[in-house]
């Protein structure tokens, strides 16, 4: 299973999301440099943030169910099967998008009401522009999970690109026409092209024809059963951005905006490995676990750990303390003033505490799903997303502000992350290091860490040659720990 072919597409897939990442960020940029940690940023960001939500929560779950039931059916079925679904879940996500669009000011209010009026004002407008990428988004995914499930890696990922290509061009190009519109615009443009290119590509493959047609078939009532629990708690990451938006819609202007750049940093590297590995992996797990293969299931689940590990963990310590000279670099141009940039790097340094927990809390939970013990993960991930999460910003929020929203994430899902670990143990019998492993770990990144602290102190005027200079001493770390770390 991981051999030379695998390497081969994982690192085709990597470098198309590398590309597909970079254009979403770049696009974060642009926001950044044209509108600053302002409400019209604010705006700008929230009116896509339920859009996006519902494509990786409710897309993602089905999707994730869809290739677990998709994989061990009977050829004979699978095109009613698909035909079916697709039929349902434009129905109700069709629905769903409606309802957005005639009523977008009832939606921001039930979400958003902290706002100040005029960032209010202006968000409910944007919703209205950015509503109908709903339908395409969550729709895509579903197309994406078939392509993966046939080994069509590279189109789903493509796509992916096509989407976030499409909608920084418009969003920026636009601009000087539509002002803050034109991002509104651009999300719903790009995830038409998106949906248009995976149709296109699932008619040349002749994978499944594509029509609408509704056929009584048992396993529906399984994908949902499997999917269920997965929206409520399979997409951590996304329902920690909503709650970050929603605890920072009731602090000062450009709350949003500031937390949103520092946790889209933090965001990048680990989105970066986990997309490319789940979107192989998973469908050769579930495909294991069908042929109950667990052996190499255990073996998948050593591999990987220590892949995270070696690449994160210094990443992270990086980010922490190179956090002011990143954004300075990255994102002070134009109305992105050092005001801003002192608002948002110390978000960032808390944030990148959380970067390897988050991207290990999304690995283990893809052995539950691949071997179909959904619920407790999503228990595991309810308690701190919804729990723990939630109770740190509560707490805090009135004394640290904004820095109580990001501590309630570091906090949150360091446990989540050390729970899911104890249960697979105990549950799935899936260990992901030795002892002997865990000490040399910890003593590659004491040592990562004195490296970094004692560079610190090494004054130089230039920020792009103190991120070079970080930037080569993690690389070296990186490979150091690759070849050593065993």
């Amino acid at each position: 299973m991981f051999n030379s072919r695998f390497l081969k597409l994982l690192g085709a897939v990597t470098i198309i999301n590398i590309f597909a990442r970079l254009f979403g960020f770049a696009r974060e940029l642009t926001i950044g440099y044209q509108y600053g940690t302002s409400y019209q940023a604010d705006g700008i960001i929230t009116a896509f943030t339920i859009p996006n939500f519902l494509y990786v929560v409710l897309g993602g779950a089905i999707t994730t169910a869809f290739i677990s039931v998709y994989s061990k059916l009977d050829r004979t079925v699978k095109h009613d099967f698909v035909q079916t679904l697709m039929t349902f879940l434009c129905l109700t996500v069709g629905t769903t998008t409606i309802l957005f669009m005639i009523f977008p000011g009832f939606w921001m209010k039930l979400f958003f009401s902290g706002m100040s009026e005029d960032a209010l004002t202006l968000t409910t407008h944007l919703f209205l522009v950015t509503a109908p990428a709903t339908l395409f988004l969550v729709v895509s995914m579903v197309l994406s999970g078939l392509h993966n499930v046939h080994e069509n890696y590279r189109y789903s990922s493509f796509a992916a690109l096509i989407f976030n290509g499409v909608y920084l061009f418009i969003g920026v190009s636009l601009t000087p026409i539509l002002k803050e519109y034109s991002y509104a615009l651009g999300a719903t443009l790009g995830a038409l092209f998106m949906f248009l290119l995976l149709i296109y590509q699932i008619k040349k493959q002749q994978i499944v024809p594509l029509r609408f047609k509704i056929v009584k078939h048992p396993e529906l009532k399984r994908l949902v059963k499997l999917a269920m629990p997965l929206i409520l708690g399979g997409a951590t990451l996304q329902f920690y951005l909503i709650i970050q938006r929603i605890f920072a819609a009731g602090l000062d202007d450009g709350a949003i905006a500031a937390i949103n750049y520092a946790s889209k940093m933090t965001q990048f590297p680990q989105g970066v490995l986990m997309t490319s590995v789940t979107t192989i992996v998973y469908p050769m797990l579930a495909k294991s676990a069908a042929d109950g293969d667990f052996q190499q299931i255990n073996q998948a689940y050593k591999k990987g750990f220590r892949m995270l590990t070696l690449l994160l963990i210094p990443a992270s310590i990086f980010i922490f303390f190179y956090a002011e000279d990143v954004i300075t670099f990255i994102f002070q141009y134009g109305n992105f003033s050092q005001e801003s940039t002192n608002v948002t790097y110390p978000l960032l340094q808390v944030f990148s505490l959380s970067i390897f927990s988050l991207a290990l809390n999304t690995y283990v939970t893809r052995f539950f799903y691949a071997l179909e013990r959904t619920l407790l993960p999503n228990i595991l991930s309810i308690i701190s997303v919804f729990g723990i999460n939630i109770a740190v910003i509560s707490l805090f929020i009135d004394q640290w502000g904004a820095f109580a929203i990001a501590i309630g994430t570091v906090v949150s899902t360091i446990i989540n992350m050390l729970l899911l670990i104890l249960f697979a143990k105990i549950k799935l019998q899936l260990i992901v290091c030795s002892r002997a492993y865990l000490v040399r770990l910890l003593s590659f990144v004491s040592l990562v860490l004195v490296i970094f602290w004692l560079v610190s102190f090494i004054d130089i005027a230039a920020v792009w040659l103190s991120l070079l200079l970080g930037g080569m001493i993690t690389l070296i770390t990186i490979a150091t720990g690759l070849k050593l770390v065993k």
